[in-house]
């Protein structure tokens, strides 16, 4: 028999989705057959899978020992040295600025070769070991809850990224992102003069599990989906043919802003997948020029609704495309 003490970032989540992340490897079909013959109790008393847990219950598990594993360490995250660009951080949440070519997670389906990158080099294992080694997160005393990434951007794209350190902030974040109150803006370099200063684009977008890309159409087909990007021309360099744009994000789809752009005649430079790659190899860019670059906040109530009153960005040496406009800058 084990038992867990549930603590703060234990409590506020059902006792099966509890178990489940405490002991991976326990088959679902056994923790609803504990569950109901009393082999999982809360309190000493029987329990429902959907019973709430609160700080200061105590789970027990009279359950084989080989299903627990072993016991979770913090010495590799000691151990490992930390890369980490850090934007904003406060007892909640941290926001980092992620350079591009970094994953976000460890085996990422949707990114080819995240199979080969150590677990150590993602962005979320570099903030649990930021954390770990400043004394915010130690994994022996977390039964179900590691610091997490609360959005992520694709590899080779660089930016902003917001972490929770606590479940409490994890579970408000998620919600304010589902709500529509967390607003992103992206620096990009595309091919080409835009027609206008700038313009909203509605279209549809479709997506190919196979080849791990997107289309985009103007006419809705089925299994489509609608994006709407805005955009603001911010230069143009005539020496490059380039156009730095400022987009928002309407809806957020895969790929939106890299196949919206394409779509119309003016593919991010640097993008192998929807991008013109001959011109981008004559400049020496090797990912697409796109930057996760300020995060707005406008959350009304609950424990995050203090974000609301800043916006973050990324420190502008970070984003190496702008180079590229500078004397076009200097010049207006």
């Amino acid at each position: 028999m084990r038992a867990f003490s549930i603590n703060t970032n234990d409590g506020g989540q059902r006792l099966d989705k509890f178990v489940t992340k405490t002991i991976r490897g326990l088959p679902t079909s056994l923790l609803y057959k504990y569950i109901r013959t009393r082999r999982i109790k809360v309190n000493g008393r029987r329990a429902q899978p959907q019973q709430m847990l609160a700080a200061g219950d105590l789970v027990e598990m009279y359950i084989p020992e080989e299903f627990f594993g072993t016991e979770k360490s913090g010495e590799e995250l000691l151990r490992v040295r930390v890369h980490l660009s850090v934007v904003y951080e406060d007892a909640a949440v941290l926001i980092a600025d992620k350079a591009p070519g970094m994953l976000a997670h460890a085996g990422d389906p949707d990114e080819p070769g995240s199979a080969d990158v150590p677990e150590r080099e993602t962005l979320v294992f570099q903030i649990q070991a930021y954390l770990c080694q400043r004394g915010e997160y130690d994994p022996s005393s977390e039964h179900s809850f590691a610091p997490a990434l609360c959005n992520r951007i694709d590899r080779n794209t660089g930016g902003l990224v917001i972490a929770a350190k606590t479940a409490e902030a994890l579970r408000a974040m998620n919600e304010a992102i589902r709500a529509g109150q967390v607003h992103k803006s992206y620096l990009c370099a595309v091919h080409g003069r835009m027609p206008k200063t700038a313009d909203t684009l509605t279209a549809y977008l479709s997506k190919n599990p196979r080849t791990k890309t997107v289309t985009v159409s103007d006419a809705r087909v089925p299994g489509a989906k609608e994006i709407v990007t805005g955009y603001r021309v911010a230069a143009y360099s005539a020496a490059h043919d380039l156009s730095l744009l400022s987009v928002d994000l309407m809806t957020g789809r895969t790929h939106q802003i890299r196949a919206h752009l394409a779509h119309i005649g003016h593919p991010l430079l640097g993008d192998g997948k929807y991008g013109e790659n001959r011109a981008d190899r004559a400049l020496g860019w090797a990912h697409q020029a796109l930057y996760a670059s300020e995060l707005r906040f406008s959350i009304p109530g609950g424990p995050l609704a203090y974000l609301s009153q800043h916006a973050f960005t990324v420190p502008r040496e970070h984003v190496r495309f702008l180079s590229l406009f500078e004397k076009t800058e200097k010049e207006k």
